[in-house]
């Protein structure tokens, strides 16, 4: 049975060993050719070669990332029972009625985000600003 994973720990091995030697010989190389470690242009923010106009770090909605968490139960569901489709006939009424709880309780949770707005992208009443036209005096 061990000798089984003697290929899988072999390539591990072989794998550890090789990243060890690069970074190895790339920190040696580094200090045998003297190369400075930056300066003050190192650490600044580059985009394709241009610095940048305005400020990285921005604010974003927290609805996005509600989705995408949203995103990411229901995608699960999908992932979930791919492997029961592949068994259903071996798994009888009994493997049938259990997949049918458990979608039954993705579609309520599916439901509660629906109801509570966890879909809706749109902003709040509060946060809409009306629309202001110029007055013509």
């Amino acid at each position: 049975m061990p000798e089984q994973y003697y290929p899988v720990l072999l390539a591990m091995g072989i794998a550890i060993t090789m990243g060890i030697v690069i970074l190895s010989l790339s920190w040696i190389l580094g200090k045998i050719a003297g190369h400075q470690h930056g300066g003050l242009l190192k650490g600044t923010t580059v985009e394709s070669g241009m610095p940048l106009l305005d400020v990285s770090h921005k604010r974003i909605s927290i609805a996005f990332f509600l989705v995408a968490i949203d995103f990411i139960v229901f995608d699960l569901e999908a992932a979930f029972l791919y492997p029961w489709a592949l068994i259903l006939r071996d798994g009888g009424w009994q493997l049938f009625a259990a997949v049918m709880v458990f979608i039954f309780l993705i579609l309520v949770g599916f439901a509660y985000v629906w109801i509570k707005g966890g879909l809706d992208l749109s902003l709040p009443a509060r946060e809409r600003r009306p629309v202001q036209t110029p007055r013509l005096s």
